[in-house]
C-alpha cells in the first residue's frame, strides 16, 4: 500500500522512527511527504533523504500567497531542481475563507504550474471551495498531470478531473458516516483512485479526534473495498499501480 499524502514534522510527531515504522508494519511500503511551506520544505527534505520509503512533493500551498515572493519561488525551482521529488505540491486556491487573495492564489498556482510542465512532473492538487477557478488553470496544462488531494466534490467533477488525466485522491473522509464520497468511489472505480491520509489530518473512523497516521491506510482500502465489493488485495494492488506510475516511484 501507498500513501501518496501526507505531512509529517516534529511539530505534529514526537517520534518520527516511530511513525515510520508504525506505517511499514501496517503494510504501508511507501509514503509520500508534502513539504507545502517554506519551513516545511526543508524538514520535509531532511525527512524523506533519511528514510528509502518516504518521497516528497513540494510546492506552496495556496494559504502561502500572501507570504511569498520572488526569492523564495526561485529557492523553490532550486530545490525541484536539486533534490529528488516526485511532484510539485500540494499547490491549487482555497477559497474557503474568502476570495481577498484570489487573484495571487492564481497567480502562485500559474507559476508552479508552469514548473510542473518544465520539470516534466505531476502535481497535488488542493481546491477547496475553488472548483470552478481550479478546473480552468489546469485546462491550461494539457501537458500536466496529477492527483486532485483530498477529494470532497461530485461525481461530474470527479469526471472531469480524470479525463483531464488526473487521479482522485480518497482518504479518511470516505469512512466518515456522513460522508457521501463512497458515491464517487463506486462511480469512478479502482482505476482512477490513489490512497491517501492527510496525516496528521482527517484521522479515518473510528479514530477520530485522534492525529492521524500513514498507518491508518489499510483503514481507507478496506472502507474502499467495502464499497466496491472487492477484495482489499484487488484495492491495494490496483491504487498502488496509479501511484507507482503517477509519480514515477522506484
Amino acid at each position: 500500500m501507498i500513501d501518496t499524502h501526507c505531512h509529517i514534522s516534529r511539530e505534529d510527531y514526537d517520534d518520527i522512527d516511530l511513525i515510520i515504522n508504525e506505517a511499514i508494519n501496517s503494510g504501508v511500503e511507501k509514503i509520500i511527504i508534502s513539504g507545502c511551506t517554506k519551513d516545511s520544505i526543508v524538514e520535509s527534505l531532511e525527512i524523506s533523504s533519511k528514510y528509502p520509503n518516504v518521497y516528497i512533493t513540494i510546492g506552496y500551498h495556496p494559504s502561502e500567497a500572501d507570504l511569498i515572493t520572488d526569492s523564495d519561488f526561485d529557492l523553490l525551482e532550486e530545490q525541484i531542481r536539486n533534490n529528488d521529488v516526485v511532484g510539485i505540491g500540494e499547490i491549487g486556491l482555497d477559497y474557503h475563507y474568502g476570495k481577498e487573495n484570489a487573484e495571487l492564489q492564481k497567480k502562485l498556482f500559474h507559476k508552479q504550474m508552469v514548473l510542473a510542465e518544465k520539470y516534466h512532473l505531476p502535481v497535488v492538487i488542493h481546491s477547496r471551495d475553488a472548483t470552478e477557478d481550479t478546473i480552468a488553470i489546469l485546462k491550461q496544462y494539457p501537458n500536466v498531470i496529477g492527483d486532485i488531494h483530498c477529494f470532497s466534490g461530485s461525481i461530474e467533477t470527479a469526471k472531469i478531473y480524470i479525463s483531464m488525466g488526473y487521479k482522485i485522491g480518497i482518504g479518511g473522509v470516505v469512512t466518515f458516516k456522513n460522508s457521501n464520497l463512497y458515491k464517487v468511489v463506486e462511480n469512478i472505480g479502482l482505476d482512477s483512485i490513489i490512497l491517501e491520509t492527510d496525516a496528521p489530518y482527517l484521522t479515518p473512523t473510528p479514530f477520530r479526534g485522534s492525529v492521524n497516521s500513514s498507518k491508518y491506510i489499510p483503514i481507507i482500502a478496506n472502507r474502499i473495498a467495502e464499497i466496491l465489493g472487492v477484495s482489499v488485495n484487488e484495492v491495494d494492488s490496483i491504487t498502488s499501480k496509479n501511484a507507482v506510475c503517477l509519480f514515477d516511484l522506484k
